[in-house]
């Protein structure tokens, strides 16, 4: 996504989701597809019991889809979000967990250990900006994260969809997370699909080992397919040097392999494969 086009370029949440951009979550059917998508996702790895009612919290909630993929799982849920217009239309939409009109970034002030989870769509990057002229996006992140961190209950998650800008921004919140007392890491599904990858930072908060779940999309769980790596330049064009020719026969069928782990389409393999055709029959 161009920096120009990013949502927190453009104004404060508060003011770019007004009544206009929120009405979109009930209008736009192929954004609440996403929404729900995204939702359904990390609720599954936030690995909450099975068969047992749990109490999440949703940290911007927006219209309150992402709540009621948790009212599906059978979950009770308080929604935490910034934008008045937003929580107006989880209202009309008769959404069933409690709604809270709060700025994240001043911290979640709840009792310590109220819930058995969280879960974010979308919002974390918000508070890697500064929309006013105190905010400083390392405090914000750390009062966040150690505010959120106190809330959950020892053993459980949270988990967050995100979009992060580039390397440094992922480095300060996953920094200030830890800081803050949680373990964890980063999950990528379908790392090897531009349209289709998507991150989640997973945290846990104690209470036991836990393993970092492996991501969609990918054969095998290591360490290096978790992990995003934004290069510039440079870098790319160092990591390019001994890859097969653009239009070999090695290059085709590289990207062929590279379709498949994808999930998509492919021609089968053939002995014409890469085979430089004549100009002329």
């Amino acid at each position: 996504m161009a920096s120009g086009r990013r949502p927190e370029h453009q104004a404060p949440p508060e003011i770019f989701y007004n009544e206009d951009e929120a009405q979109k979550y009930t209008s736009n059917s192929r954004m609440i597809e996403i929404q729900q998508q995204l939702s359904t996702r990390a609720i599954e790895l936030l690995a909450l019991p099975k068969d047992l009612p749990c109490f999440v919290l949703d940290i911007g909630c927006g219209s309150g889809l992402s709540g009621e993929c948790l009212t599906d799982e059978g979950h009770m849920w308080v929604g935490v979000d910034i934008s008045s217009h937003m929580l107006d239309v989880a209202i009309e939409r008769e959404c069933e967990g409690d709604l809270i009109l709060a700025d994240m970034g001043e911290g979640m002030a709840f009792r310590p250990g109220t819930f058995d989870g969280a879960i974010s769509i979308s919002a974390l990057q918000w508070l890697c900006n500064a929309d006013k002229k105190y905010h400083s996006p390392p405090k914000r992140l750390y009062k966040f994260f150690s505010t959120l961190y106190a809330s959950l209950s020892r053993g459980s998650r949270a988990v967050f969809q995100l979009y992060p800008e580039n390397s440094a921004q992922l480095e300060l919140i996953t920094k200030q997370a830890m800081k803050a007392g949680f373990t964890g890491g980063l999950v990528v599904d379908f790392p090897n699909s531009t349209k289709a990858k998507k991150m989640f930072l997973c945290l846990f908060t104690g209470g036991g080992t836990q393993q970092l779940p492996q991501g969609l999309g990918t054969e095998v769980a290591t360490a290096q397919q978790n992990h995003v790596a934004y290069s510039d330049t440079r870098e790319r064009i160092r990591q390019a040097r001994g890859k097969p020719l653009k239009k070999s026969r090695d290059w085709i069928q590289e990207k062929k392999d590279r379709r498949r782990r994808q999930g998509r389409e492919v021609r089968v393999d053939s002995r014409y494969t890469g085979r430089k055709r004549k100009s002329k029959f």
